[in-house]
């Protein structure tokens, strides 16, 4: 292979790249241009070499790579060397199988190949199980080779049956490539089928919801039943709730990175939500303006009954009951009718009752 003057005839060739439309060629080397597509255009250099050269580094690197990968097989065509725009590889030849069905019958045994192929695709890694039939070409032994591969590697998504194949064929091929998938592989042939019904359906559905205009007025009108801010008293519930819902999950995420056991994260969680709910209660005491007692009650008991009920566990809410995360000592809450109150007011609170009692007797 005499190629000792291939960089500096891929100097003189420039290829762009065009939106929808095969590449533009300059093209100032020695070199014949055999054809060009969307990502590339090709170049013979001997009678079994050509270079292909590319208008882009990413569309060269992913054919590279996508023939690399099946370099072990009879199906693609072999590799001799890479600059950053051009791969320098065999020239396939034969009939391309858009042109043999023109004038020849998709047989059964070419249908069997043309699965052969797509397991191969599979075997070897490829993303998109799938190929247009201008790039098969059928040899004269009556084996396959591809080109073309770029886009069958590095695909977020592909459709899980190979639906440019199929297309390609046209109708008529499609229905007798399909008959034949169906007896020699019964269980594919279910499988491909339920796809293409889901992308009839897909397309039905699409076809429906596109021309639909929403009608904003009306949306607009029933969205305000999903407004909290409006209500005073709902909004500092739902407040406290975010900003606990917050605390807990970055505390969480910290305690866990640790090791800690997440039921003993939830339970200090628990218990310093607390303290910091009786600290509040403490700053602003009964009567304060903006936030009574019985909010408080109504915020603090609502968020408790979240909190147990996701633990498993009941609210309790019985005359005297200390809640949870009170030790013992002058730290606790206690339940104390309509609001939850300090283990110091709550007993200054119960031994002024017991001396009113005293009295009345």
């Amino acid at each position: 292979m005499n190629i000792e003057n291939l960089e500096q005839w891929m100097q003189n060739i420039k290829v762009t790249n065009m939106v929808n439309a095969d590449v533009e060629v300059v093209n100032n080397s020695p070199l014949v241009m055999m054809g060009k597509g969307r990502q590339g255009a090709v170049f013979q250099i001997s009678d079994d070499i050509c270079v292909k050269v590319f208008g882009n580094t990413e569309d060269c690197d992913r054919e590279y790579y996508a023939l690399s990968l099946g370099q072990q097989t009879t199906l693609f065509p072999k590799l001799y060397g890479k600059g950053p725009l051009y791969i320098v590889m065999e020239i396939i030849r034969g009939v391309d199988l858009r042109e043999y069905l023109q004038s020849q019958p998709l047989t059964q045994a070419l249908s069997a190949k043309l699965i052969e192929m797509l397991i191969t695709f599979k075997e070897i890694g490829y993303e998109r199980i799938d190929h247009h039939k201008r790039q098969i070409y059928l040899q004269p032994d009556g084996s396959l080779k591809v080109i073309d591969v770029a886009r069958t590697i590095w695909r977020d998504r592909v459709y899980p049956y190979p639906r440019k194949l199929l297309t390609s064929l046209g109708e008529e091929n499609k229905a007798i490539f399909m008959a034949h998938v169906q007896e020699m592989a019964p269980e594919l042939y279910a499988e491909w089928l339920h796809y293409i019904r889901m992308e009839e359906i897909s397309r039905q559905i699409t076809a429906l919801l596109l021309p639909q205009e929403p009608d904003k007025n009306k949306i607009k009108d029933l969205s305000n039943t999903l407004l909290t801010t409006a209500d005073e008293k709902n909004y500092v519930i739902k407040l406290q709730g975010l900003v606990h819902k917050v605390f807990k999950e970055e505390w969480v995420k910290a305690m866990l990175a640790r090791g800690v056991d997440p039921e003993k994260v939830m339970e200090k969680i628990d218990a310093h939500w607390d303290k910091l709910e009786q600290s509040f209660e403490s700053r602003h005491p009964e009567g304060d303006s903006g936030y009574d007692g019985e909010r408080r009650f109504e915020g603090e008991r609502n968020s408790k009954e979240v909190r147990d009920s996701r633990r498993g566990k009941s609210f309790e809410g019985d005359r005297g009951r200390r809640s949870k995360g009170a030790k013992g000592g002058k730290g606790g809450r206690y339940f104390a009718g309509d609001r939850y109150e300090t283990r110091d007011r709550y007993d200054e609170k119960r031994d002024k009752n017991k001396g009113k009692d005293k009295k009345r007797r």
